[in-house]
């Protein structure tokens, strides 16, 4: 049988984001079955490994010396990677982990941030309640340490210890963290609905200005508060900030203060969405790249702003992340998101189906085992320069103004989305 076929992906429109066209054609030829030229699988260039002896870099190592298997996934990730941020496509970073817990953040994240390469980052509570605890006093060392990963928790329990996996820090710790976070959420500022965005860049101030009185190296939410770059939090309710809040929530209730602090979970979303529009229609490059690092929350809430223009808000030509790249533990077999390969996400829209052949990659690893390697190379490649910081916070409001007069004009096609027969029959709910 010969086989002649070609798969074209198309742009169509509003809600019917790709129309695939298969044009196959087979002719039979008795019993003898041929496949053409076209058709035939293509083995790609030998696999041949430089000397980790002779190689003059670690970047070398990531792209002559990981030949296959898993290696070659790295190899492949650390490429894109390079490529997206050699281009100077702007660079959103989704994280779940506690890696501010583990001082991750400064190893190789804020790095990052001063590079001027990371647009936004999508992540947990618990890393921004946690980025709190080095500056919380004057320690004479940082109050996080090591501890046994299978030692006795009942006895850290009874001493007073909390263990997070092979790390460990005093209760009183979170007490404090909770009294500082209390302090900061009564403040006049809060006192209003607010993105978290907004929340974490007033957090960030208050964290920016501990560290200085301190003497603590700059953390997370402090660096993301100089240079104007937004954090979002997708699951603002799951976590210790957040119970702070309710704590404050319940002494207004009983009239023992006024508290007025709430989330706009519509405007954040909103606020996404602005911009990922910004980076496909307005930014230089007119393209997005993603760092997936673990999955959970940060991972679907980093995707999810390309369904909310293209199948929500019925905005054209919208499109998924033109370079997606991501290092996580959970396998693709499990079914959950966290696992999926960036190609599942082509049959959702979420990423660029023209461009995910070349430039995606998935590693099954923990990102802490890679990530300090992988960032240590692309800062040795003199090709991957400093760029100014984009800055995205300071420009929130003017970017969602222009969003929402960009839906305005889809109006009528959005009502429409409105009718819908509910086969519902109320009753009387007092018998």
């Amino acid at each position: 049988m010969i086989i002649r076929g070609q798969v074209i992906l198309t742009y169509s429109h509003k809600r019917d984001r790709f129309s695939r066209v298969i044009e196959t054609t087979a002719l039979c030829n008795s019993k003898e079955y041929v496949m053409d030229e076209q058709a035939r699988p293509v083995i790609g260039p030998p696999v041949m490994g430089q000397s980790v002896a002779t190689c003059a870099s670690l970047g070398n190592i990531f792209t002559n010396a990981l030949t296959a298997f898993g290696g070659a996934m790295l190899s492949r990730l650390y490429s894109v990677l390079a490529t997206a941020i050699r281009n100077e496509i702007p660079l959103v970073v989704s994280i779940a982990g506690p890696i501010t817990l583990s001082d991750q953040h400064r190893t190789w994240l804020i790095p990052m941030i001063e590079r001027g390469w990371i647009a936004y980052i999508s992540t947990t509570d618990a890393v921004c309640y946690h980025d709190g605890h080095d500056a919380l006093e004057k320690f004479s060392q940082r109050p996080i340490g090591r501890l046994p990963l299978f030692g006795d928790d009942a006895a850290n329990l009874k001493e007073g210890i909390i263990r997070v996996t092979n790390l460990g820090f005093e209760e009183q710790i979170l007490f404090s963290q909770d009294k500082m976070i209390s302090a900061v959420l009564c403040r006049p500022e809060f006192q209003k609905k607010m993105t978290t965005t907004e929340r974490n860049h007033h957090l960030g101030k208050y964290y920016h200005a501990a560290e200085e009185a301190y003497g603590v190296r700059p953390g997370l939410l402090s660096t993301c508060y100089r240079h104007a770059l937004p954090v979002f939090i997708g699951a603002p309710a799951d976590g210790s900030t957040f119970l702070n809040s309710v704590k404050l929530w319940a002494l207004d209730k009983l009239g023992s203060r006024s508290y007025q602090f709430d989330y706009d979970l519509h405007a954040d979303v909103f606020e996404a969405c602005a911009y990922h529009h910004w980076g496909l229609f307005k930014s230089p490059k007119k393209s997005l790249a993603l760092l997936i690092l673990g999955g959970g929350v940060p991972k679907n809430y980093a995707l999810q702003p390309e369904p909310a223009l293209s199948q929500i808000l019925l905005l054209e030509n919208v499109r998924g992340y033109d370079y997606d790249v991501q290092i996580v533990s959970s396998p693709v077999t499990d079914g959950s998101l966290s696992g999926c390969y960036p190609s599942e996400a082509v049959s959702w829209g979420k990423v660029n189906p023209e461009t995910y052949v070349e430039q995606s990659a998935s590693v099954q690893a923990d990102y802490s085992m890679l990530m300090p390697f992988v960032i240590r190379a692309l800062f040795e490649d003199r090709t991957l320069v400093t760029r100014p910081h984009l800055r995205l916070y300071h420009v929130r409001e003017k970017l969602t103004a222009e969003l929402l007069s960009k839906v305005s004009e889809q109006l009528p096609e959005l009502e429409d989305t409105l009718a819908y027969t509910l086969h519902f029959r109320e009753t009387n709910t007092s018998q």
